[in-house]
């Protein structure tokens, strides 16, 4: 968040950040024209967050949720993270990834319209030091490992990164959307 706060001071846009979970946050009704969640639909109580969005969005408002993960079937770099990854956290749940639209909860559909639904690849540029760092922020490495495994995925990630990438690479990963208006 002090990243994003940085960002929009820098470029002179006043925002008001808060730290809140989605279903607890506080804004009146009608106040938003589209209100999105990325990466983090799964996370969510739905049967809070779906009357709450709806509460806070204007009538006709929109509720987008997107998607987007690397293809470890499809991109050798990808399938060679995981395999990585799984070695250091068996445990880690989010591998195997293959492209499929965004599942929307049942209780969504009293409250909203599913408007377009959209599955597209996406070409992700990295070099070996920012793909690491993707990889470190990982919730199956940064989120779930001690510091010393950290350290140890760490090594030999790069080492890995030295022998199989070149200095600036791209990765194949599927991208969804899934638009919804407000009834």
């Amino acid at each position: 968040m002090g990243q994003a706060k940085a960002l929009a001071e820098e470029s002179g846009i006043k925002i008001e950040f808060c730290c809140v979970p989605a279903e607890e946050s506080h804004f009146p009704n009608n106040h938003f024209g589209a209100v999105t969640a990325c990466q983090c639909f799964t996370y969510f109580d739905h049967a809070a967050l779906a009357p709450h969005i709806c509460h806070m969005l204007k009538p006709g408002g929109i509720f987008a949720v997107l998607y987007m993960a690397w293809l470890p079937f499809e991109d050798e770099i990808a399938g060679k993270i995981e395999q990585l990854i799984l070695k250091y956290n068996s445990e880690w749940s989010g591998c195997n990834e293959m492209r499929h639209p965004i599942v929307i909860p049942d209780i969504y559909h009293e409250f909203f319209t599913i408007e377009k639904e959209d599955v597209f690849d996406v070409y992700v540029p990295f070099t070996r030091e920012s793909w690491n760092g993707r990889m470190k922020a990982c919730r199956g490495i940064g989120a779930s490992l001690p510091e010393e495994d950290i350290g140890k995925f760490d090594e030999e990630h790069m080492a890995m990164l030295e022998e199989t990438a070149p200095r600036r690479f791209d990765i194949l990963h599927y991208a969804a959307m899934t638009t919804m208006r407000k009834k």
